[in-house]
């Protein structure tokens, strides 16, 4: 018997991270998205790309955070966002020119490919995938 998802697709995603402000920058400046909100007392700052919106929040105590490690912790492995197909290169060599953004491998066929991805640590390190789905 086949039941229909009982979900809609993501509304937003949460992160915590240690630097609210290098975070920020690098969704706005690099990738494009818009800040839709923000709670300074928590604090806490809401961004979309127009499709997936991003909340980011400070990190209390950055200096005593505890790092994920994704081979042993429970919790968000990474996240990916759709990129056009052309713009994946071109993305690598912009993110690899930033101090705070560690490339973990250079856009590469995903399984047999048609579809590329790659996977960058953003500032703060959470990991992020980019995959770019054929046309």
């Amino acid at each position: 018997m086949t039941t229909a998802a009982i979900t809609r697709g993501a509304h937003h995603i949460g992160l915590t991270i240690p630097d609210l402000d290098a975070t920020r920058r690098f969704f706005v400046e690099s990738l494009g998205f818009e800040q839709v909100g923000e709670v300074p007392v928590y604090p806490a700052v809401f961004l979309s790309d127009g499709s997936t919106m991003l909340t980011l929040w400070q990190a209390e105590d950055p200096a005593s955070a505890t790092p994920f490690d994704r081979r042993r912790n429970v919790g968000l492995h990474h996240f990916a966002m759709r990129v056009d197909a052309e713009a994946l290169d071109g993305l690598h060599e912009r993110l690899s020119r930033l101090d705070d953004v560690e490339i973990e491998f250079a856009p590469e066929d995903l399984g047999g490919g048609p579809a590329r991805h790659m996977m960058v640590y953003i500032p703060g390190g959470v990991r992020m995938e980019f995959i770019a789905l054929p046309a």
